[in-house]
């Protein structure tokens, strides 16, 4: 029998805990090590839909991206929507191990993967964890071996993270040579990028003040949204766990989705 401490040791060789940032909260956070580990599901967050899932469909575990819970709690009731969510989990022995930030800088992490899938070359990270793991770390950074415009990095992006739409900082049509990626909210990497010389950083999400700052030091920047940054490599995480463990039944959650969605709105009479 697959125990969900087995699943467990295979999630803290592949995305070691130590690369976490130090704010973060991984790894088991419900649960039991010794019980059964042969359902699971992966999600980008435990929400009423996919927490909702899992009970429904008898799960053993939920690997999620962020952290449930993700900040201390003083007390565990149905008052707040944390404490609703760990307590239907915990009754139904729904157990939460969350690799976030670890995978996040992992070698084969959620950032290497956006890397990967732009077709980068010479990557390393914008921030190495240290000397003795240079292909870990926070964001990645590389160059693109062909003639490439912001427009047509758009496009291999928009592949990768299944999207349609991108938010763009700067002129499509110029041509960028090494470009920095950096998933979920990380407009912090904009002075990593620009000190390392990068033309462009792609992200999920950042702030307007990051926004004018790129504009202003002449880096260009792709917003895929949060979401769509991430949820990719959870669903990617899902067939290396059931490939480690091919006795389990593992799934993405069907649930899941971006809770922002597009409106049109008629300015004609503005």
């Amino acid at each position: 029998m697959i125990r969900i401490n087995d699943i467990c040791d295979f999630l803290e060789r592949f995305a070691p805990l130590e690369l976490a940032e130090e704010w973060d909260n991984v790894g088991l956070l419900v649960g039991d090590r010794g019980a059964a580990g042969e359902r699971v599901m992966t999600c980008l967050t435990v929400t009423p839909d996919s927490g909702g899932e899992a009970v429904a469909e008898n799960v053993n575990l939920i690997v999620t991206h962020h952290p449930l819970p993700f900040r201390p709690l003083s007390r565990l009731t149905r008052d707040t929507t944390p404490g609703r969510l760990l307590l239907d989990l915990i009754a139904a022995g729904v157990a939460v191990y969350s690799p976030h930030t670890a995978f996040d800088s992992a070698a084969a992490g959620v950032n290497q993967r956006l890397a990967d899938g732009l077709g980068l070359k010479n990557i390393a990270p914008l921030a190495a964890a240290s000397e003795t793991q240079p292909s870990t770390g926070s964001g990645r950074f590389g160059v693109v071996d062909t003639a490439s415009t912001v427009a047509d990095v758009a496009r291999r992006l928009g592949d990768v993270v299944g999207v349609a739409r991108l938010q763009v900082v700067g002129d499509a049509n110029r041509k960028v040579h090494k470009i920095a990626v950096a998933c979920g909210s990380a407009g912090q990497y904009l002075a990593d990028a620009q000190r390392l010389g990068c033309d462009l950083l792609v992200t999920g999400e950042t702030g307007f003040h990051t926004c004018l700052e790129a504009e202003a030091t002449n880096v260009a920047m792709l917003l895929t949204g949060h979401f769509a940054s991430e949820r990719f490599a959870v669903e990617q995480l899902a067939e290396i766990l059931a490939e480690q463990f091919p006795a389990a039944t593992v799934w993405p959650s069907r649930r899941e989705k971006n809770p922002l969605k597009w409106i049109q709105t008629d300015l004609s009479d503005a």
